[in-house]
């Protein structure tokens, strides 16, 4: 077994205008109206995105066929303040069947002062579980912030409010 490598997480940031229980709700019960078009797991035609809100459940993406795939598992749902889940891609971002082999992402809600503005910080972390993959998936993660999943969030958070 060769040794596991360390690979720096990759961070991601935005101020939204809303207080932090409305950034949660649009970033957790609206995906569908804020995740990147570009950002899809198949061939299909998107008809919905999900997160089941327990630890244990799924965040999936559902084609209008039917098709489900499963993107990771909920580890720590904690409203309206964090979110951790697996995330399971490969380096060819292609969907993987289990969590052995998945990274995981933490978003997280601070209020900002008094002006009813929250920070969300979304991170990948422990990259190193894409093994060979591991420096490639965070080369192409690693971009100025907010990147496009969460200029889109921010940009549906602005047309909720």
């Amino acid at each position: 077994m060769s040794p596991v490598t360390a690979v720096e997480p990759v961070y991601k940031s935005v101020v939204v205008p809303v207080p932090v229980q409305t950034a949660w709700q649009v970033f957790t019960e609206r995906p569908t109206d804020w995740w990147p078009r570009g950002h899809r797991a198949g061939d299909g035609e998107r008809e919905q995105i999900a997160f089941e809100p327990w630890p244990g459940g799924r965040y999936f993406e559902r084609d209008t066929d039917g098709t489900v795939r499963v993107w990771g598992q909920i580890l720590a749902w904690e409203p309206p303040h964090r979110l951790l889940m697996t995330w399971r891609v490969n380096g060819r971002w292609e969907s993987i069947p289990d969590d052995t082999a998945a990274s995981e992402i933490e978003v997280t809600f601070t209020p900002k002062g008094r002006s009813g503005s929250t920070g969300v910080t979304l991170g990948h972390l422990s990259l190193h579980k894409h093994g060979a993959d591991a420096e490639a998936i965070r080369a192409a993660l690693d971009g100025p912030s907010p990147g496009p999943t969460l200029a889109s969030y921010a940009e549906a958070v602005r047309a909720a409010s």
